[in-house]
């Protein structure tokens, strides 16, 4: 197993840790997710175009990491590597950075989000105007988020946007709402009731603080529950998404499906695209059909609804 290195930026620091690891594109999410579990904090992932080496990096407002974070974070590679994942050496990093120098590498890195004329996604530093009737989320480089810039997010947000029509009301599940941002567009959009859940305590607390941030935590509600100790058949939605590793989609099609109201869309990221194939083939074998697909970098997301 590749191992840490310290290193000093500076000696004036502010309590600012930085935390990266070494990996491939095919493993960035995955590793992006663990380090999430391990700081409950907000991970991103930068690779340059044409590049087979990514980088995933996570920022704390603290000096260092413990021992036991350590621990976690090299035994995590290993239960990647060991579920057939490539994440390449996994060579990983502590670096302590000057505050300034942290706050300008969000903002080199997260630039606005347009989705259409509906949704604009945007750090609150960014003095982007919205288009009329734009519904806006603001980020804030302090904050625990996802920026919406990750592929399989990226294909979410459109899909929330296309199925709200301007005026209209729908339902929304988030199924492993992370960070919170898929809900909170939705709210900003529209959509009610929303509900949201994951698996990860952590991820439901960044989820709830994100929620304040953009004026809705008295609107919207997550909540830790975890998808394969859940029951299927209950309450149903227009719009389901579910951004997830495909082992889970597929083996939890049946539990999504009924959860699906009959004219709804499920909409399915966090797929590789070598993946894809099973994981439409488990639910159009389920009785749906495949509407909308899109690939980008190495993931492929798609939309599903019943067929009629």
């Amino acid at each position: 197993m590749a191992g840490k290195e310290w290193r000093n930026v500076s000696e004036e620091l502010e309590e600012i840790v930085s935390i990266w690891v070494l990996t491939t594109p095919e493993a960035g999410e995955f590793v992006e997710t663990l380090l999430e579990s391990i700081f409950g904090a907000t991970a991103a992932v930068w690779s340059e175009d044409g590049s087979n080496e990514a980088k995933v990096t996570v920022y704390l407002e603290r000096e260092s990491i413990d021992s036991s974070e350590e621990a976690s974070l090299g035994q995590g590679l290993d239960v990647l590597r060991a579920a057939g994942l490539d994440v390449g050496e996994g060579d990983w990093a502590v670096e302590r950075v000057k505050r300034e120098d942290w706050s300008e590498s969000w903002k080199k890195h997260f630039s606005p989000i347009e989705v259409g004329d509906r949704l604009l996604v945007k750090p609150e530093w960014d003095e982007i105007e919205p288009k009329l009737g734009q519904a806006v989320v603001t980020l804030n480089p302090g904050m625990s988020f996802g920026t919406g810039h990750h592929a399989t997010t990226l294909f979410c947000l459109k899909q929330l946007a296309e199925c709200m029509p301007a005026g209209s009301t729908k339902s929304l599940l988030d199924a492993g709402t992370g960070s919170g941002i898929l809900a909170i567009s939705a709210a900003k959009l529209g959509y009610g009731p929303v509900e949201a859940w994951d698996y990860d305590p952590v991820a439901v607390e960044v989820a709830r603080r994100n929620a304040e941030q953009n004026a809705l935590g008295q609107v919207l509600s997550f909540e830790e529950r975890d998808l394969t100790k859940m029951a299927p058949g209950g309450r149903q939605f227009d719009v389901i998404c579910a951004n997830l590793i495909s082992q889970l989609l597929v083996a939890e099609k049946a539990k999504l499906a009924s959860w699906l109201a009959p004219s709804g869309r499920l909409v399915l990221a966090g797929i590789l695209v070598g993946q894809f194939a099973r994981v439409e083939a488990a639910f159009c074998g389920f009785g749906m059909e495949l509407v909308a697909v899109e690939s980008l970098d190495e993931w492929r997301s798609g939309a599903f609804r019943f067929s009629c």
